[in-house]
């Protein structure tokens, strides 16, 4: 599958993990600061919000994701599971990198 991501507010995209698909549209980008877009996949309707902030030591990266509701414990468990996962790996590939 091509990447077919575009920062440009109301541009929609495809995301795909191990367990499906994901429906996502960019709500709002500041460059190199801020990228939040909408989450749709198995009746979830949720937003991720990325936002860098510079330190003195380099940069902080906050990822946000908004819009779970009371009766979607499982999906919450599988994107608190899926994130943890996600960020492990990313670390691994900025310790290789540094």
């Amino acid at each position: 599958m091509k990447n077919d991501f575009e920062p440009v507010v109301d541009h929609r995209f495809n995301l795909r993990g191990d367990w499906g698909f994901v429906d996502c549209q960019v709500l709002k980008i500041e460059p190199l600061r801020t990228l939040s877009y909408s989450w749709e996949a198995y009746g979830l309707e949720s937003v991720v919000i990325w936002t860098l902030t510079p330190t003195s030591k380099g940069t902080n990266l906050r990822m946000e994701q908004s819009g779970f509701r009371p009766e979607q414990e499982q999906a919450y468990r599988g994107a608190k599971m899926g994130w943890g996962n996600f960020f492990a790996k990313l670390e691994q590939v900025l310790a290789r990198d540094a």
